[in-house]
């Protein structure tokens, strides 16, 4: 039993940064209904802007804020200057797009902080009063961080102009410029925020897994299964769904498959979700007049 607790209590650690990236995931996907597949190496270069900040002398907690919104900015300026042309173009182009941004990025960060492998400080020490008998006080802290973003992002759709704003064009882009809503801004927003929820997912799996170039290749994976089982149109669905694919994940890796065919288990959900209930748990069935 005490085995079994530990690992659904790991599988719960994992799926706190799962369900942060697909959070990000969700943001994209309400913007733009495509899927970002550079949103994990977008991460990772904000990590590693935060890394050279930290390593600058800067004090953990300013490096991480000003990387919020050093990538909140440069999501806006991605969407501006890199997705805004291609708005109305098919499916596929924007597919390419986002193929060349994950290639670009992921350049970058090999480019400007090379390969090699680098440790990233967990603003919570082993030590401190957070840490308990099944979880690391990194593990909580994150879990709190994630909480945070998503009461922020509650509070921001629900409750301020711009937000119902963004939801209005991302629901319907023509009945929302009528009312003199600028879509195409609206949508630059949403991929500054997803780019900021990606820097903040970043920033808390790097202590774990370390900081590479290739540090969200596998998350990212994780975090699509996460955002499908909950709902792609729903944050909070999302963050659920990636709770239950760390556990899921953890339990099936230690006592069914093993742990090298871990991967396999985001991959028969993202298939399995899309075959049986492709609104997942918790999104929104959407009737089309055809």
């Amino acid at each position: 039993m005490e085995a079994f607790l530990y690992q659904i209590s790991s599988g719960l650690s994992n799926g706190i940064i799962y369900g942060s990236v697909a959070l990000a995931l969700v943001m994209i996907y309400q913007a733009t209904h495509h899927i970002n597949f550079a949103q994990g190496e977008m991460a990772t270069f904000s990590t590693f802007v935060a890394w050279a900040l930290m390593q600058a002398g800067w004090p953990y907690w300013g490096a991480f804020f000003f990387t919020v919104a050093v990538s909140f900015l440069g999501g806006l300026v991605v969407q501006r200057i890199v997705l805004r042309p291609i708005e109305k173009a098919p499916v596929l182009t924007n597919v390419i797009v986002f193929i060349g941004l994950l290639l670009i990025f992921n350049a970058m960060s090999g480019m400007l902080f090379d390969h090699t492998i680098k440790s990233f400080d967990s603003p919570f020490p082993k030590d401190s009063a957070l840490a308990s008998k099944y979880f690391s006080a990194h593990q909580l802290g994150s879990a709190g961080v994630l909480l945070v973003v998503l009461a922020g992002l509650f509070v921001f759709f629900k409750f301020t102009s711009i937000g119902l704003a963004m939801r209005a064009a991302a629901q319907n882009p023509d009945s929302a410029k009528l009312v003199g809503i600028r879509v195409s801004w609206m949508l630059g927003l949403g991929w500054g925020l997803a780019a900021a929820i990606g820097a903040v997912a970043g920033m808390m799996v790097a202590p774990i897994v370390f900081l590479d170039p290739n540090m969200m290749a596998g998350i990212l994976l994780y975090g699509f299964a996460g955002a499908l089982l909950g709902g792609i149109d729903n944050p909070l669905g999302a963050v659920i769904g990636g709770l239950v694919v760390g556990v899921l994940e953890n339990l099936l890796g230690a006592y069914v498959i093993g742990t090298e065919l871990k991967l396999t288990v985001a991959l028969v959900l993202i298939v399995g979700t899309l075959t049986l209930r492709p609104d997942g748990l918790f999104g929104k069935k959407v009737v089309t007049r055809v």
